[in-house]
């Protein structure tokens, strides 16, 4: 049986299936088609039989469908046509919609065909395309969105870096006043105590000075009177102590560089400290200290050398000996004060320049904790520099350094 002649046959059984069905001969010619193609594609009934195939494909797409339809021809069973590819039909007035086809090749006796199943997926192609759409807006909508998330994170962020740092300022602020309360009141402490003391000596001495009327009692007159001196200059150290800390802190040190023989400096030095020896102490003198020349603040050397020189008689043993030595170290001038006295405990090194700073084991000696603190502050300023060894129970060593 041959569909050309039979294609009346053909129309009443195809017609009773909603899809579009072509087909076609081996030279591409329609042979048959169903109403629902023919409404497809906008032809009358059997107005596409014996046209070529072509007038329903897109003019750009004949040359490959030619060569898809040999290959098909070649090697023929069933299949979907353009798997992969989007495929287009061609309306009688020229408009192109797309399709889905499924291939079923067959033949009758010698004759080969091709029956094509169409589908117009126009629908859902416009449904694809607007969920494409959404899908692009949605994607581009979550990238402002998330653009939008991550500049709030960074504004966030940026909040609480801000917040943190005032945070830290206030807890630093607060340390300070903590800091500066205990201070405050170790400082009164101090003074109540530094002063007390004192004091209570001089009006000792003061009274028991006045009883001693009678002229051969002179010498034991001169006695009190020697400990009210002494008791004073203390006081007056003090007093400078605390007046050198606000001039330091205030900024208003004013110093003043001179030319002046070393060894005028040491004999003041060690003029003062031989008055403060204990039973057995002795202060060795630097070597060849006649040939140096210093250009430096006087004042300020002599406190320094004062002050380490003092602390060494201070906490160091009767019998000890106190070494003073003066070297060149390049061009620094060196000054090393090596004592045999209670040493720094090793837990408490890292506070010795500390304001009002007392190790445990010096609490016993008079003091301020404000010394070396003076110290390290003004040579920092005149450039030169303060160190120390120290070991408890076995003595400590302080390494002054000055420019010249």
């Amino acid at each position: 049986m041959i569909i050309e002649e039979n294609s009346e046959i053909f129309k009443i059984l195809s017609d009773a299936i909603s899809e579009g069905i072509i087909v076609v001969n081996e030279e591409r010619i329609i042979v048959a088609t169903n109403t629902c193609s023919d409404d497809m594609f906008g032809y009358e009934s059997r107005e596409l039989v014996g046209k070529h195939l072509n007038i329903l494909i897109p003019e750009r797409y004949h040359i490959e469908h030619k060569q898809h339809v040999s290959n098909f021809m070649m090697n023929s069973g069933k299949r979907q046509m353009g798997r992969g590819r989007d495929l287009f039909g061609c309306r009688k007035d020229g408009r192109q919609f797309p399709v889905e086809v499924g291939l079923t090749p067959f033949h009758i006796g010698e004759k080969h065909y091709v029956m094509a199943l169409i589908i117009d997926i126009s629908i859902r192609k416009e449904q694809e395309r607007l969920i494409l759409e959404l899908n692009d807006k949605l994607e581009q909508r979550i990238n402002e969105r998330t653009e939008e998330l991550g500049k709030t994170v960074s504004e966030l962020r940026d909040e609480v870096k801000k917040r943190k740092e005032a945070e830290n300022k206030i807890k630093e602020s607060l340390r300070k006043e903590r800091e500066l309360n205990e201070l405050k009141t170790k400082f009164l402490s101090l003074v109540s105590h530094e002063f007390k003391t004192p004091l209570s000596g001089i009006l000792t001495s003061a009274t028991l000075a006045g009883k001693y009327v009678k002229t051969e009692q002179q010498e034991k007159r001169e006695k009190h009177l020697n400990t009210i001196k002494s008791k004073i200059r203390y006081l007056d150290g003090i007093l400078n102590d605390f007046l050198s800390i606000e001039r330091i802190d205030s900024g208003k040190v004013n110093y003043k560089f001179t030319s002046f023989p070393l060894s005028k400096v040491v004999n003041e030095v060690l003029y003062g400290a031989n008055m403060l020896l204990k039973s057995g102490q002795k202060i060795t003198y630097p070597e060849n200290i006649e040939e140096y020349i210093v250009e430096f603040d006087e004042k300020i050397l002599e406190l320094v050398l004062s002050n380490l020189i003092h602390n060494a008689v201070k906490y160091s043993p009767e019998d000890t000996t106190i070494d003073l030595v003066v070297r060149k170290e390049g061009k620094m001038l060196e000054f090393i004060v090596r004592d045999e006295g209670i040493g720094i405990p090793e837990k408490e090194q890292k506070f010795i320049f500390n304001r009002y700073f007392r190790a445990e084991n010096a609490l016993l000696n008079q003091g301020t904790g404000i010394g070396l603190n003076i110290v390290k502050s003004h040579l920092e300023s005149l450039g030169g520099s303060i160190s120390y060894i120290s070991e408890e129970n076995k003595g400590s060593t302080f390494i002054v350094q000055i420019p010249q």
